[in-house]
């Protein structure tokens, strides 16, 4: 007997066939009407209203619009800019950086936490230049920040999840005005990644702190001497439990390689401490030098010749970023770059002379 059902014969009478359950859809059905809601967009003067008074949701749409790489939005971004800074310059900003898993995050949980007892405002800023590999961003930081992302008087602002580092750093500068005009006594802009992101931080920052680990084998293998001669204090993380005597053996080697550098440009005599970023102890020491390096360069001027060198630093960076946008966006610059690649691939001609034909195109262009 065929039938498409065995069971609908007379001998199983007793059962009997249900409809399956259909597959939900994929695609959510309320997504559309989500949608709908789109964020309020202000005008450049109720950004810098809203920014003046604190608010940090209008702080974030701010600088999410700093960050969008869309061309209408720039010129909306850099009045907001203009009319936020004669309201900046008024915080004090430290550089953090130091060896993947040195315990940055967890450091600036606790120093975050020191300075809001202190009655303190902090913004907390990262430069990723890993971003424009992997596309992410530094989110996961900001969930290790456990004590400091339920402040009220805090602002935790990962980098863009992508660009180039330069790109992110000039945001990331932009960003600094911003959270100033806030009203945010304190900056605290990580580097995230390793490499130039120590020089970008360097340019932004007032005192450039390294974080360190003891225990890992020997100290100084593997620092470069570029980051050591920025450093304005380096201290050593997990100085606790059985570490605590690596930490200071640690401490002694860099002291005395400290000693083979030439002296700062600021005549500032970098220290080196031992902490606990877990255990927060000797946190209170790293910010007793902090502020005694502070009023070391304010008496002696040089934290304002800094401020201004590092003013002049930014508009030469955005004088080559823009330089190099506009050769690059040009279509005719674009199809030359195709042709001249291929036969430099091809060993036609050297890459020397592509570079230098491409160049001449382009300047012989721009002369008409």
């Amino acid at each position: 007997m065929s039938m498409e059902h065995v069971e609908n014969d007379d001998r199983y009478q007793g059962l009997t066939v249900n409809k399956g359950v259909s597959a939900p859809p994929i695609v959510n059905p309320y997504l559309k009407e989500k949608r709908k809601h789109k964020k309020p967009t202000y005008t450049a003067d109720e950004y810098v209203a809203g920014i003046l008074r604190g608010d940090i949701t209008i702080l974030s749409q701010a600088v999410t619009l700093i960050e969008s790489t869309l061309h209408e939005h720039y010129a909306l971004a850099q009045e907001v800019i203009e009319k936020c800074l004669p309201y900046a310059g008024r915080s004090f900003r430290i550089g953090i950086t130091g060896v993947p898993g040195a315990g940055k995050s967890t450091s600036i949980d606790s120093f975050g936490m020191h300075l809001i007892e202190k009655g303190r405002k902090l913004a907390v800023l990262a430069i990723d230049p890993s971003s424009e590999r992997s596309k992410g961003s530094i989110l996961g930081d900001k969930t290790r920040m456990e004590q400091l992302a339920i402040q009220k008087d805090v602002f935790v602002r990962p980098s863009p999840s992508a660009g180039s580092l330069g790109g992110v750093a000039r945001k990331t500068r932009e960003t600094i005005v911003l959270c100033e005009a806030a009203g945010f006594d304190t900056i605290f802009v990580e580097t995230v990644g390793v490499g130039q992101s120590e020089t970008a931080v360097h340019s932004m920052v007032d005192f450039f702190l390294l974080i360190q680990l003891a225990g890992t084998g020997d100290e100084l293998q593997g620092i470069k001497r570029g980051i050591m001669e920025m450093a304005d204090g380096i201290i050593i993380n997990k100085a606790d439990g059985n570490n605590i005597q690596k930490a200071k053996l640690a401490q002694g080697q860099f002291r005395n390689a400290l000693h083979l550098f030439p002296p700062t440009e600021s005549g500032w005599v970098p220290e080196v401490l031992t902490y606990s970023g877990y255990y927060g102890t000797g946190i209170r020491e790293i910010f007793e030098m902090i502020d005694k390096y502070e009023d070391f360069v304010r008496k002696n001027d040089y934290f304002d010749f800094k401020r201004q060198q590092q003013s002049k630093y930014w508009m030469y960076q955005t004088i080559d970023e823009k330089l190099r946008e506009h050769f690059y966006d040009n279509e005719m610059i674009k199809q030359l770059l195709i042709d001249k690649e291929r036969r430099v691939l091809d060993a036609e001609i050297s890459s020397f002379t592509a570079a230098r034909e491409v160049l001449e195109t382009y300047f012989s262009k721009e002369k008409k």
